[in-house]
């Protein structure tokens, strides 16, 4: 299977995918050793962890490289194997304190004479299929709390960003750590759902609904992290100068290319107008990392269909009566597909570019005139992943993120779940389904509780049950 270039268009390299019984025997080799791993104790697996991160960092260069070519980009892919090693070692620390809280010793229930006990079983095997706008960090980013939790990992990337692999498992090789980074396309993940026993999914709600649907026939439970399409708020009060910056960079960071991008922009009508030429004059000056992956702020689109779907996005919202003041049209350098930071105004919300996820550049921003209107609004949505809020004050911003259809809201400032994942959060909507890969949430979802209770007196005889007792 043919693998495209991001900056230069061409087929550049070639995966294999894994068939079905390849894919099972790499599965029975996991679960093979996992016994072993979990009987480590999350201290010892704590150190192999902290092993893996090392290995990480002598294969840097070539992992590197190889995220570079999957991307297009590269202070994004040196700041995915930054994120990776440090959540290794942040679960490596924080995985033997939480597992110890979360068991619990001869406590007494409610029934006197009874006491219980709760102890903890990670899953086997646990599988994650993920997308291709960060291969390494949302590869790697269900695996590693699993690994902490006990569980062995198998991990199935975008067949579209897969070059990241082969540096990544001569890393992995160089340790004990039971984790598997497997080549493989749609088939494979759907080959990979009957295998494991709890699945972790990061992509499109389109791909998200066929695997919870195979996961419930194989009964396997599954958490998924889906698309978005989120709001960001900016009221009367707030500064347009700064409220500007902050729409640019939460909208347009990584491209565009993130589920957390703001994509939906709604501003107090006295504020619109100066807002907008803000927004404008600042997006006009974003430029791209073309010719010289050095310099500039966007990299291309990864996936080059993802260009078209945009681009159809930009082209309805044309024909249906909207403005495009800077941007909006699809360039091509050395074979990649680029798009400058897009505003569009004149928007109305049955329009697919306010409607539908975008995953690129583009600002679609549309005036309110009450607060309560742009709450209707901000919540008049499939989805509810994340939103902003840019107020004069804190209090401000929160009294409206209250109030918002989503599972984080950022105050004064956009896309904070981008950068921050200290709390468990749900998704809302269409945006994902299960427990959540923030917080404490994100190691506890791989562990199975058991409750043994221990009758310390006489057991009830059958007579206490009897009818007129």
């Amino acid at each position: 299977m043919k693998v495209r270039n991001p900056r230069t268009g061409a087929f550049d390299h070639a995966i294999a995918p894994l068939d079905g019984a390849a894919l099972a025997a790499v599965a029975a080799d996991l679960r093979a050793r996992q016994p072993a791993w979990e009987a480590l104790g999350p201290e010892g697996r704590a150190g192999h962890l902290l092993a893996l991160a090392a290995a990480i960092a002598q294969h840097r260069p070539a992992l590197q490289a190889a995220l570079e070519a999957d991307t297009g980009r590269r202070a994004l892919a040196i700041r995915e194997i930054d994120t990776v090693t440090a959540s290794l070692r942040r679960w490596a620390e924080r995985a033997p304190a939480l597992l110890a809280a979360a068991q619990v010793e001869d406590q007494p229930s409610a029934m006197p004479g009874v006491t219980l006990s709760v102890t903890l079983s990670p899953y086997p095997l646990v599988g994650a299929i993920s997308p291709w706008n960060f291969p390494l960090l949302l590869g790697l980013a269900d695996a590693v709390p699993a690994l902490a939790a006990g569980c062995a990992a198998l991990v199935k990337p975008s067949e579209w960003t897969p070059r990241f692999i082969a540096p990544l498992m001569a890393a992995v090789a160089e340790t004990d750590v039971p984790l598997a980074v497997v080549e493989g396309d749609g088939a494979t993940g759907a080959a990979l759902v009957p295998l494991v026993d709890f699945l972790a999914f990061t992509g499109s709600v389109a791909t998200g609904r066929k695997v919870a649907e195979a996961a419930a026939r194989a009964f396997v439970p599954a958490s998924l992290e889906l698309g978005g399409k989120d709001p960001l708020l900016v009221l009367a009060s707030a500064d347009p100068e700064r409220a500007a910056m902050i729409a640019l960079s939460a909208s347009c960071r990584a491209s565009g290319q993130a589920c957390q991008s703001i994509e939906r922009i709604l501003v107090a009508r006295p504020l619109y107008d100066s807002f907008v030429e803000r927004l404008v004059t600042a997006a006009s000056a974003v430029t791209l990392n073309w010719p010289d992956i050095d310099h500039g702020d966007l990299g291309p689109f990864i996936f080059a269909k993802q260009a078209e779907i945009v681009a159809g996005q930009i082209a309805e919202a044309r024909a249906m009566g909207a403005r495009v003041l800077t941007g909006g049209e699809i360039e091509t350098h050395g074979g990649g597909r680029w798009l400058r930071p897009t505003v569009i105004v004149d928007v109305t919300p049955d329009m697919a570019v306010w409607r539908e996820e975008t995953f690129g550049p583009v600002m679609p921003v549309m005036p309110f005139d009450t607060v309560e209107d742009a709450i209707a609004l901000a919540n008049g949505s499939a989805y509810g992943l994340s939103a902003a809020v840019v107020a004069a004050s804190l209090a401000e911003a929160q009294a409206v993120g209250r109030r918002l259809a989503a599972g984080a809201v950022s105050l004064n400032d956009g896309a904070l779940t981008a950068l921050l994942s200290d709390a468990a959060k749900t998704s809302f909507g269409l945006s994902g389904m299960g427990p959540s890969r923030a917080g404490d949430e994100g190691l506890l979802r791989f562990l199975r509780r058991r409750v043994l209770y221990a009758q310390h007196g006489a057991p009830l005889p059958l007579a206490a049950f009897s009818e007129g007792h």
